[in-house]
C-alpha cells in the first residue's frame, strides 16, 4: 500500500494552511480544535499552543507530554502531534504562522529563526512560564486577537510585530543557548548541518556528504558538531533517518520493506540491523508498543 507521505494523515491537515498567520483562544474553538486533533497529523507552518490553564496531553514524534497550567509547546513543520484536550475549562492560545510570514521584511525574524530558537524550542518537553512573563505574554496575545479579527490599515504589520515580542519572550526563556549559538560561528555551522540533515536525509547517509555541501572537510564538520552537541554528524544523520522510520511505523501500516524503500535502504536486512540498533528493538516489536501508545 502506497503512502505519499503519510497520505492518511494529510488529510486531517488544516484546510487553511496558506493562512500566513492565524491565532485562536483555546476556549472559544475547542471542538475546532478537537476535530483538527481526531488523528495524528503534520502541517506546513509553525504553531505555538500555549496553555494557560487546564488539562491535557499532547503527543509529538512519539512522546507524550502531559499539559500543565502556564505551560507552552512549539510545533514545527513536518512534526507528526496530536493534542488532546481533557479539560472543559481549558484557557489558551493556538497561533499559527508560516515561515513566510516570519521571515518577510525583518532581518530580526531571520536571525531568530536561524537561531535555532524553534528548532531547540520544539525538542523540548514544553517550557513552563513564570506567573509575571505569562501575564505580560497574554497582553500580546489579546492585542493578536483583537488585531487579527479588524480590517484596519496595516493589519499584517500589526500582527507581526506583535508576535515578534512574543517570541521575544519565548526567546528567553533559551536566553543563555540562543546567545551562544547567535555568536559562535561553530553553531552557525551546526544549524547549517542540521538543516541540510532534514532536507537530504533520504538520499545522504554519509557525513562526506554534508562536508561537500557546506565547504568542509568530514573531520572537521565532526569535531565542530561534536563539539557544539556531544554528538558527532553521523549520529544527528541516524537519528533524522530513525525518526522518520518511527513516524511512518506509527502512523501507517506500511511493512519493513516500505519503509526500507522510502528512507532509501536497498537491502532490507540492513535496515532491519540498522533499525535495531538505533532503537533497542526490532521493527515487529517497536510497531506492537505504538499501537498501544497510538490506541491507549
Amino acid at each position: 500500500m502506497k503512502f505519499p507521505e503519510y497520505s492518511p494523515l494529510l488529510k486531517n491537515e488544516c484546510a487553511d494552511t496558506a493562512l500566513p498567520f492565524r491565532i485562536h483562544s483555546i476556549r472559544s474553538t475547542r471542538a475546532d480544535i478537537t476535530a483538527h486533533n481526531m488523528i495524528a497529523h503534520k502541517q506546513h507552518y509553525v504553531e505555538i499552543i500555549w496553555i494557560i490553564k487546564g488539562s491535557g496531553t499532547l503527543v509529538m514524534d512519539l512522546e507524550k507530554y502531559t499539559l500543565q497550567d502556564n505551560s507552552i509547546f512549539c510545533i514545527t513543520p513536518g512534526q507528526l502531534h496530536q493534542l488532546q484536550l481533557t479539560d472543559e475549562q481549558i484557557e489558551g492560545y493556538v497561533i499559527s504562522f508560516t515561515e513566510a510570514f516570519l521571515h518577510m521584511g525583518e532581518q530580526e525574524f531571520d536571525l531568530m529563526y536561524n537561531s535555532g530558537l524553534f528548532q531547540s524550542f520544539s525538542r523540548s518537553a514544553g517550557i513552563r512560564l513564570d506567573i509575571d512573563i505569562a501575564g505580560e505574554m497574554q497582553e500580546i496575545a489579546l492585542k493578536m486577537l483583537k488585531e487579527s479579527n479588524n480590517a484596519y490599515l496595516f493589519k499584517t504589520e500589526m500582527l507581526r510585530r506583535y508576535l515578534k515580542i512574543f517570541l521575544i519572550y519565548v526567546a528567553r526563556q533559551f536566553q543563555g543557548p540562543l546567545q551562544t549559538l547567535m555568536q559562535t560561528r561553530n553553531l552557525e555551522l551546526t544549524e547549517k548541518f542540521k538543516s541540510l540533515v532534514e532536507q537530504h536525509f533520504k538520499t545522504h547517509r554519509k557525513v562526506a556528504d554534508y562536508a561537500k555541501l557546506l565547504a568542509v572537510t568530514p573531520n572537521y564538520l565532526n569535531e565542530i558538531i561534536k563539539k557544539t552537541t556531544a554528538y558527532p554528524a553521523s549520529h544527528h544523520i541516524r537519528q533524522r533517518i530513525i525518526l522518520e522510520a518511527k513516524r511512518r511505523v506509527a502512523y501507517s501500516d506500511e511493512c519493513m520493506k516500505e519503509v526500507a524503500w522510502h528512507l532509501g535502504f536497498s537491502d532490507i536486512a540492513h535496515f532491519s540491523k540498522f533499525f535495531k540498533n538505533a532503537t533497542g528493538t526490532t521493527f515487529t516489536e517497536f510497531r506492537k508498543e505504538c499501537l498501544v501508545l497510538t490506541t491507549g
